[in-house]
């Protein structure tokens, strides 16, 4: 059985944890999209890890971790980051990476660096980490696959080409150094020593693995809002955080994804620029950034400090259809505990008029929050296995979102931890 699990925000929402506990259930772990320009936290017996890479599974013994055709391949940072899980005392994981896959080079991230400085006040935020010109790259056809490696003649031929071409934007639009093909090559050298012993032909793999019934889990990066076609476009990122993009980033038929498992916060964060309807400012946004996460929201690549607000129904209630949601994990729920009351943005103020649906990226800059405030429940929740022990008012304030929402809540988390976890019986 596929699953797959993503997020209905804009990233941060705790979905490290809940592929890292749903890891113990499954054979093979996908990572789908995006690169090394998100991460996810994720604190377990071995202590406390920011993946940017690797698929959050790789604490298990038993998990195969594929790096899918869909992924932002940086080989240094993937192999830095297995060095640094070994070196905390986890077994060396079991790595595939898609023979399809496509690399960041070490120029994606000096264009990516030299656009947001021209750009200055205009910039997108990015994490520098090459992301959009990567994936402009690729879809342009001038990009290097894996596979691409292990053909000499080829790669001689193409790096003259490709360095022809970025040294004219190099020269003309931001007055840099230019690339040398020889320096090209050998980067691309390195990388095939690094890379060889785990390229795989990863659709055929997770075909085979589906014939054989293993399961298998699907994990994306950022969330809804941040698809380039169903997000706050242009403030989004560069590959489809759609959990349908699963099946074309790992190489799967779409009908093969039976649960698609959307993860939520009891509040709302965000990293990088873009509309964000219910955010808060000031000591009541540096509080609640003090206590959320699992040490603060401060961006597990960055370290920047996330934008803060209250949880909002209009945008989560879009991001869960546009994952196709069966399953909603509603995340770092212990975190509002030290509330009398907390504000939920029920609906959007637009010219006038109220909405409860996501508009487009123009309407959304100008929508202010309506909110509805809930009492809170003042006390400490992790430690709660069961929903029916949970207070009241919190149990309410689950079940107030839900409806609001429309798409069933049937994991609370309450902590950190892998344990830190309530199922709901839907």
């Amino acid at each position: 059985m596929v699953k797959a699990v993503v997020g209905a925000n804009w990233g941060d929402e705790g979905k490290g944890k809940i592929t890292d506990m749903l890891g113990k259930e499954s054979d093979i772990i996908v990572r789908f999209q995006g690169g090394a320009n998100a991460g996810h936290t994720i604190v377990n017996d071995y202590g406390k890890f920011a993946l940017h890479t690797l698929p959050s599974g790789v604490f298990y013994d038993h998990t195969t971790s594929i790096i899918g055709n869909g992924v932002a391949l940086d080989i240094p940072k993937l192999f830095g980051e297995i060095q640094s899980v070994i070196e905390k005392g986890v077994p060396a994981p079991k790595i595939l990476v898609s023979d399809r896959a496509q690399i960041v080079m070490s120029y994606h991230k000096l264009f990516d660096a030299y656009e947001e400085e021209r750009l200055a006040g205009k910039s997108f935020g990015s994490t520098k980490s090459g992301i959009a010109p990567f994936y402009s790259d690729k879809y342009a056809k001038i990009g290097f696959q894996v596979s691409e490696l292990f053909d000499d003649d080829l790669l001689k031929e193409k790096v003259v080409r490709i360095a022809e071409q970025k040294n004219v934007l190099l020269e003309h639009l931001y007055h840099k150094p230019l690339l040398n093909p020889d320096d090209l090559y050998n980067e691309l050298m390195e990388y095939k020593k690094m890379v060889e012993p785990y390229v795989c032909n990863v659709s055929l793999f997770l075909h085979n693995a589906i014939k054989e019934g293993k399961n298998i889990l699907l994990e994306g990066q950022l969330g809804s809002l941040k698809d380039p076609d169903h997000g706050i476009y242009p403030m989004v990122t560069s590959s489809s955080t759609l959990a349908a993009y699963g099946a074309i980033g790992a190489g799967i038929p779409p009908y093969e994804i039976k649960q698609i498992i959307t993860v939520c916060k009891a509040y709302s964060s965000a990293v990088g620029a873009g509309a964000f309807v219910s955010e808060i400012f000031g000591d009541e946004a540096d509080e609640l950034r003090k206590r959320g996460g699992d040490g603060g929201e401060f961006g597990a690549t960055t370290g920047r400090p996330r934008r803060m607000g209250w949880f909002d129904c209009v945008a989560s209630k879009y991001g869960c259809r546009m994952q196709g949601a069966t399953d909603v994990a509603f995340t770092v729920l212990d975190v509002l505990g030290y509330l009398e009351e907390i504000p939920v943005c029920v609906g959007y103020e637009i010219n006038g008029e109220v909405t409860t649906e996501f508009p487009v990226t123009h309407l959304l800059e100008k929508a202010k929050p309506v909110y509805k405030v809930l009492p809170g429940w003042k006390e400490d929740i992790r430690g709660i296995k069961k929903y029916e022990d949970l207070p009241e008012n919190c149990r309410k304030y689950i079940e107030f979102i839900e409806e609001q929402i429309g798409y069933p809540i049937t994991m609370v988390s309450n902590g950190p931890g892998r344990d830190d976890i309530i199922y709901r019986n839907k």
